[in-house]
């Protein structure tokens, strides 16, 4: 295929050319609807090219098959059989991914690490979960993505289970052993899932841990707003192999997703896409090099200790890291990585990808610059000469690894949809959870529907939010009180 064609960019581009009276949404008809003031800050060029997919960017009947062509090309451009392009990001993209390999009542294999948004379609499809347990490293209170062993022993265990869902690159950057995963899957003619949102720009450098797709995954879900140059929702699940029919994958996506998609975000991805095939090599020969410079200079400060191989990677740990995930612990500093991301935005405008209760990242792309860097090294050298004033007293009471894992008592859709009460959070010991106590970012939940709590957990919650943790998806979002499944 052509790979320097862009269809929905070529297409939109036609669109304003042939002088096209629309009387269809979107209402505020290319803008000339628009308040002046929104379009002061948005610009008119949002909305000229906010356009129907279809009786706009294409006809009526999707003739020109425009979205079907632009696919086509993603799918030859990172060695899948199949793209779909989501407009309602990976949140959705993975629900569908999951429906194509297990129903309601079926067992699904999946990474206790994974994202809110899989808990939620593990609710939606009231799919069973049998969770695989991540490498917990007790030392640095981190999740890595859980072995293929792991998975070998949920298999001879659940061998009903219908497939396996992995959530690589972790939002530290950390990666599973996708080919064994892969291997383990496929010797029982199951297919694996894998929530690659944080790796879309994966296939288009050799140097970055290894794609979905060449480790043999059948299913991979990117965000390619996250590390590519999409807009926001802007998601590509990708297939290959006989193992999910690619008629079902799209029949789920479709089950699930907006009959409105987004030109814009087409748009965006047909032409990223493009960009990587031509320019991908060389931007990440950059952006990597420039992440080495900047990991080095970063360790340079006092106080900050940058993860890399040697912490993340080995026996125990995670297979292989994203060098461009730069993780820095500031725990030398006694200082939380909540409030030093907040005083990092206050002070400098630098707004950093993760803050945990010991951690603070920073993620660098293709998109990223001297200019950029120069910001955020003088923001963290300001940050270190400041760090004694942020000193709180009030550390977060992580619990062990053993002690952070919770029993699944109930079906996540059971005691979600079930009768619940609102509870004081030190009278939920023992309790089932019927809602998601997720801290965010990076958005793996601690807790989840169908979970028994414990005081270990809730502690940590509470302890937590008291320091700055953010708990957005609780009913409370100060955790001072739990749902729970109302039992008789």
């Amino acid at each position: 295929m052509n790979q320097s064609k862009a269809p929905v960019l070529e297409a939109l581009a036609a669109y304003h050319a042939s002088g096209q009276t629309p009387f269809t949404p979107p209402g505020h008809r290319q803008g000339r609807g628009v308040d002046p003031r929104v379009r002061a800050v948005l610009g008119d060029d949002v909305f000229r090219s906010d356009v129907l997919a279809t009786s706009g960017l294409d006809d009526r009947t999707s003739s020109h098959a425009v979205v079907e062509a632009a696919q086509a090309l993603m799918a030859e451009a990172v060695g899948a059989d199949h793209a779909f392009f989501s407009t309602c990001g990976s949140s959705l993209s993975v629900k569908a991914a999951m429906l194509s390999a297990a129903g309601p009542h079926e067992k699904l294999l999946v990474g206790r690490d994974a994202h809110k948004s899989v808990v939620s379609g593990l609710i939606l499809a009231g799919v069973r979960p049998v969770w695989v347990d991540p490498q917990w490293d007790a030392e640095r209170h981190l999740a890595h993505p859980p072995t293929a062993e792991a998975f070998e022993a949920a298999f001879a265990e659940h061998p009903d289970a219908r497939g396996a869902l992995v959530t690589t690159p972790t939002p530290y950057g950390t990666c599973a052993d996708l080919t064994a995963i892969a291997d383990v899957c496929h010797r029982r003619g199951r297919p694996l899932i894998v929530d690659e949102a944080w790796g879309a720009h994966l296939p288009f450098h050799p140097d970055l841990p290894t794609w979905a797709m060449d480790a043999g995954a059948d299913v991979c879900v990117t965000s390619v707003h996250k590390m590519g140059s999409g807009l926001e929702q802007s998601s590509v699940f990708h297939l290959q192999g006989d193992l999910v029919a690619p008629e079902v994958l799209r029949s789920r996506e479709d089950l699930l997703g907006t009959t409105s998609p987004s030109v814009l975000m087409y748009a965006a991805l047909d032409g990223w896409r493009r960009q990587m095939v031509e320019h991908g090599r060389v931007l990440y020969d950059d952006a990597l090099a420039l992440a080495a410079q900047t990991r080095t200079r970063i360790s340079r400060i006092d106080g900050l200790r940058v993860h890399g191989r040697d912490d993340f990677c080995g026996p125990g740990r995670a297979a292989d890291m994203d060098p461009l995930q730069i993780v820095i612990d500031i725990s030398a500093w006694e200082v939380t990585g909540y409030r030093a991301a907040d005083w990092l935005r206050r002070h400098h405008g630098v707004n950093l990808h993760i803050a945990d209760h010991r951690r603070i990242s920073s993620q660098l792309t293709h998109a990223d610059d001297d200019g950029t860097v120069a910001v955020l090294l003088t923001a963290l050298t300001d940050l270190a000469a400041h760090a004694a004033e942020l000193r709180t007293g009030q550390p977060v009471r992580v619990p062990s690894p053993s002690r952070l894992r919770l029993e699944q008592a109930v079906l996540p859709r059971d005691a979600y949809f079930g009768p619940t009460e609102q509870v004081p959070w030190d009278k939920a010991d023992g309790r089932i959870a019927a809602e998601m106590l997720t801290p965010y970012p990076p958005g793996i939940p601690a807790a989840l529907p169908g979970e028994r709590l414990t005081g270990d957990v809730l502690r940590y919650l509470r302890s937590g939010v008291e320091a700055g943790m953010v708990v957005p998806d609780a009913v409370d979002t100060k955790v001072t009180s739990v749902r729970v499944l109302r039992e008789e």
